[in-house]
């Protein structure tokens, strides 16, 4: 099996490095920008009609032979595909974000976890209608 994943756009983001970056981004208010390469600009068609949005990014700086982890509010160690460690062997980052504005190619959002510089590898609309579940409690994480 063969594939390739290209990124369609790159984070600007107040955070330099992985010590700066929240854990979660819905945790900060801060506001990044996701500019979006112009070969995928079309893409972006009625993109601000969603409040929404779910960024998939590549954590190109993470390790990827890591195949255990321990969150940093358990402290209990677990299989990597049990957490949310950006460290794993495919590091995909998937954080909800708010839009705050759309200038032409650039997402202004608000809740994003990713470094200055981070690959956005996908955008899709969050719709609380397929994206929640309601369970009675929630998971650990």
């Amino acid at each position: 099996m063969n594939f390739e994943i290209i990124p369609i756009g790159i984070v600007h983001s107040p955070y330099k490095t992985r010590k700066e970056a929240p854990h979660q981004g819905r945790f900060s208010d801060a506001v990044s920008e996701i500019e979006i390469f112009d070969p995928y600009a079309e893409g972006l068609g009625d993109v601000e009609k969603h409040r929404h949005l779910i960024v998939l990014s590549w954590f190109d700086q993470s390790d990827r032979t890591v195949l255990r982890a321990t969150p940093p509010h358990t402290g209990i160690e677990h299989g990597v595909f049990a957490t949310r460690s950006p460290e794993r062997p495919n590091p995909v980052g998937l954080c909800v974000v708010e839009l705050v504005e759309r200038n032409g190619t650039t997402l202004n959002v608000r809740g994003l976890d990713s470094i200055d510089g981070t690959p956005v590898i996908d955008i899709k609309p969050y719709s609380p209608g397929i994206d929640c579940i309601k369970e009675e409690k929630p998971d650990d994480e």
